[in-house]
């Protein structure tokens, strides 16, 4: 079994409703995200996925967060943009994208500081 690990990040803004405490007032973070794939067989060249493609796919998830207020997000009208919830989407939308490809998305890790982080992990 093999293992790839990307990382990218994005900024942007929310608030969590109903919240008792500071993180209930509009803020911002520079999120870190780290996206974990798994597979068994490596191509002709030896390679599970080219992380070109890996990152690509990745970019192109987090283009739609990037510089946003993530309250206004379609994703978040009904449910809190909170790291899990961000790592959640991140990882189902990322999935579809990896689809064609001979992975397993793996984990999905979201950082709002170096030291607060939240996964979304694959069931099986």
């Amino acid at each position: 079994m093999f293992e790839l690990t990307v990382r990218d990040e994005f900024a942007a803004a929310h608030f969590l409703r109903d919240y008792p405490g500071a993180c209930e007032r509009p803020h911002g973070h520079n999120w870190k995200v780290e996206v974990v794939v798994r597979g068994e067989k490596l191509n002709e060249i030896g390679i599970l996925i080219d992380f070109k493609d890996l990152k690509k796919a990745l970019k192109e998830v987090l283009e739609d967060l990037d510089h946003r207020d993530l309250n206004e997000h379609p994703a978040f009208q009904d449910k809190n943009p909170s790291s899990e919830n961000i790592a959640r989407y991140i990882f189902q939308r990322l999935a579809s994208k990896l689809a064609p490809y001979p992975v397993k998305l793996v984990r999905v890790t979201v950082c709002e500081t170096e030291r607060s982080c939240a996964s979304y992990l694959n069931d099986i």
